[in-house]
């Protein structure tokens, strides 16, 4: 018998603002655990909420749908996931969560900067990379994704 702590797909879709088949994916990928009733239906445990929202609110932040697979990996099955468990979570993921904000601190003084001259090409700008040290230090936008200093 399935207990009355389970949600059917559509309920999870409507509580997290998912589609059913954006549930199924995730399902695909191990983040949640559907256990099928006598009808071969799903029904989901309503712990599943909180591993959907975060893998929702963790894809918003910049995680890959590799680490977000990591850590719920790391969650208990058949139970809801304690303050603990979270916590555990929150400093393995704190680092990742670091560092991208310090390169969209990076990227919005950079960008302030850059547009604010008005030429908008490191190529040929004599202000900001005079003869185009960055290309010199490697390929891509070198001064927002490393911490180097024009």
């Amino acid at each position: 018998m399935i207990p009355d702590r389970t949600l059917t797909i559509g309920e999870l879709a409507s509580r997290t603002g998912l589609t059913v088949s954006a549930i199924r994916f995730y399902e695909s990928r191990g983040l949640v655990r559907a256990i099928r009733t006598a009808g071969n239906q799903r029904r989901f445990l309503r712990s599943d909420i909180r591993r959907l929202s975060f893998a929702l609110i963790a894809q918003q932040l910049g995680l890959t749908l590799g680490q977000i697979e990591a850590e719920l990996a790391t969650l208990p099955e058949g139970r809801a996931p304690t303050r603990a468990d979270w916590h555990r979570i929150s400093e393995r993921v704190r680092g990742v969560l670091d560092q991208k904000i310090a390169m969209l601190e990076r990227t919005r003084e950079k960008l302030d900067v850059c547009i604010g001259c008005g030429c908008l090409s490191l190529d040929t700008c004599a202000l900001y990379n005079p003869d185009d040290r960055a290309g010199r230090a490697g390929p891509g936008p070198r001064f927002v994704i490393t911490n180097e200093t024009p």
